[in-house]
């Protein structure tokens, strides 16, 4: 029996405000540029976490309506995108590993009281180069 992969939940409205490209101005964009970005990490995995891994990459406010494409899943928070990281989380807990990307520290929390282990925003998107460099 193959071992279940390891579920990787986005939270992508910290993730893409990690970053100060003008996002504000498509937040719908943003999502949609940063759920492209994920597609590689599906079949190749991230660091700590061999390929293939499960992306679910979730969207909330003006985000909301895109749609997923093969190798990330974009879930909608009908509510609050944090409290549907946590209920992914806990549905994870003892059934497979779950790693949560994100800068919030009181999700970070929620998610770990879960078992899911937690990772910053620089995980799936670098920063971009200074521009004095």
């Amino acid at each position: 029996m193959e071992p279940l992969r390891t579920l990787v939940i986005v939270d992508s409205a910290n993730v893409v405000g990690s970053v100060p490209d003008q996002w504000w101005r498509d937040r719908r964009g943003a999502a949609e540029r940063l759920r492209d970005s994920l597609v590689p990490y599906a079949a190749g995995g991230l660091p700590g976490h061999a390929g293939p891994v499960e992306i679910v990459l979730v969207v909330e406010g003006a985000a909301r309506g895109i749609a997923s494409v093969p190798g990330v899943r974009v879930e909608a928070a009908p509510g609050s995108g944090d409290d549907l990281i946590t209920d992914l989380a806990a549905a994870a807990q003892g059934v497979r590993p779950c790693l949560v990307v994100t800068a919030d520290r009181g999700l970070r929390q929620r998610a770990e009281a879960h078992g899911a282990r937690c990772t910053g925003p620089r995980t799936v998107r670098p920063l971009p180069p200074s521009r004095g460099a």
